[in-house]
């Protein structure tokens, strides 16, 4: 619906954009410094580089759970998110470091390239969770159509999947190398 009413009263972009509430503008301001610091090479911890991807892990769990809490749907919500996680985390993982990667064992440090992927990824979470709050606001009986909320929980789950690969990767260099070390 929300597509539909843009597509035919592009107006009403500007009352939605109105109407929201001005600390979704500061959590947008605050995820997109968050992905904007991953556009430069850094030495970071395998704990460093997981902690975003936890926050948005947590954000993406709340956001389905606050979502779909009035509905019936929010137990095979939670199946679907774990599936789509696992998939994309699958597909994504072994490609998920940037060339150049490199792991110091010694400091157990990572230099990690810059990448705008983390940035996409970020705003695309919020903007699904915008978009899906906007719907919502204006069907609330959404939350029990069950196409509606089973893509919903699959959006959140990709994107999830998608973001914490680059940890897992980097988790899976350390433990390689250390592998190798030690035999």
């Amino acid at each position: 619906m929300l597509i539909q009413l843009l597509m035919n009263h592009p107006e009403a972009g500007v009352e939605i954009l109105r109407r929201t509430p001005t600390w979704v503008w500061g959590l947008l301001t605050g995820l997109l410094l968050l992905g904007a610091i991953q556009l430069r090479t850094r030495r970071i911890s395998v704990r460093r580089a997981a902690a975003p991807a936890v926050g948005l892990t947590a954000f993406s769990l709340i956001s389905l759970g606050s979502d779909l809490a009035a509905g019936p749907w929010l137990a095979p919500g939670l199946l679907v998110w774990l599936a789509a996680g696992a998939l994309v985390l699958a597909w994504r993982g072994p490609r998920a470091l940037p060339p150049g990667t490199t792991h110091d064992p010694a400091t157990g440090l990572f230099t990690l390239p810059g990448s705008a992927l983390p940035l996409l990824t970020i705003a695309a979470i919020f903007l699904l969770k915008y978009g899906i709050g906007v719907e919502l606001a204006m069907q609330p009986g959404l939350r029990l159509d069950p196409l509606f909320a089973l893509s919903m929980a699959a959006g959140y789950g990709a994107l999830t999947g998608l973001f914490s690969a680059r940890p897992v990767a980097l988790w899976l260099m350390a433990t390689q190398q250390d592998r190798a070390v030690n035999a």
